[in-house]
């Protein structure tokens, strides 16, 4: 089976042995890719509605793999006991959607030794979110799919300190790594700043300022970045 990069992304960074969840299957592609790949001994399929559900079984029962991978219907962590998985995925959902689903079922996250996530919007948020309530980013990947780039976060239990709000939006960790996509993608973000910043001018009411400012302190900061990575670039 055949992925797009943003799913092979996500499926690469499951551990070897792992028994996966992985939450709003869709098609059950992952699912499907962990065990025909020997990554995962069983995952766990779930959605919370029956059409994406029904779709995943018969993609399931097509690659015989009915002994590997079960299907639940249920919304998030709700279908699951403590302990049952070790992994769980959450990709392809909003970032406030993800924090609601850690957060509704806290008793079964805490027995989840990895996260992988992979929010569509509200990054920054759930960066925020996750970092306030005693989890900590392990790793941090980007993955360009269709001229759009994605972030995937791999989550444990734990404590991070932030040294710079920058990291909230831009992931520590990517600038550790020096991820490959993430020139491309600080530009993206400095794009859209310095749009913002165009679009107020002219304006001075009390909260265009505090928004022009705002985003003149993420502009300079994220240049900063920008030029320290090109320095890095060139040892």
């Amino acid at each position: 089976m055949k992925l797009t990069p943003r799913l092979l992304a996500i499926a690469q960074l499951v551990p070897q042995g792992a028994t996966v969840a992985d939450i709003g299957t869709d098609h059950g592609y992952i699912p499907v890719y962990l065990i025909k790949n020997g990554i995962a001994r069983k995952v766990i399929a779930t959605d919370v509605n029956k059409g994406p559900l029904g779709s995943a079984q018969k993609n399931i029962t097509m690659h015989y793999m009915e002994n590997h991978i079960e299907t639940r219907l249920g919304n998030g962590l709700a279908v699951f006991q403590p302990g049952e998985v070790d992994t769980v995925i959450i990709a392809g959902m909003g970032g406030l959607l993800i924090r609601d689903i850690l957060t509704a079922d806290q008793k079964i996250a805490a027995t989840v030794e990895t996260f992988i996530l992979q929010p569509m919007v509200a990054q920054e948020e759930l960066r925020r979110w996750l970092l306030s309530n005693q989890w900590k980013i392990v790793d941090e990947k980007l993955v360009k799919e269709d001229h759009r780039i994605y972030e995937i976060m791999v989550v444990k239990k734990g404590f991070q300190f932030v040294s710079d709000e920058i990291y909230y939006e831009i992931g520590e960790k990517l600038i550790e790594n020096q991820d490959p996509l993430l020139l491309e993608f600080i530009e993206k973000h400095l794009r859209k700043y310095k749009e913002i910043i165009r679009n107020l001018t002219g304006q001075n009411s009390e909260i265009a300022n505090d928004k022009r400012e705002m985003c003149q302190r993420k502009v300079a900061k994220l240049e900063e970045v920008l030029q320290c990575l090109k320095n890095a670039k060139k040892l």
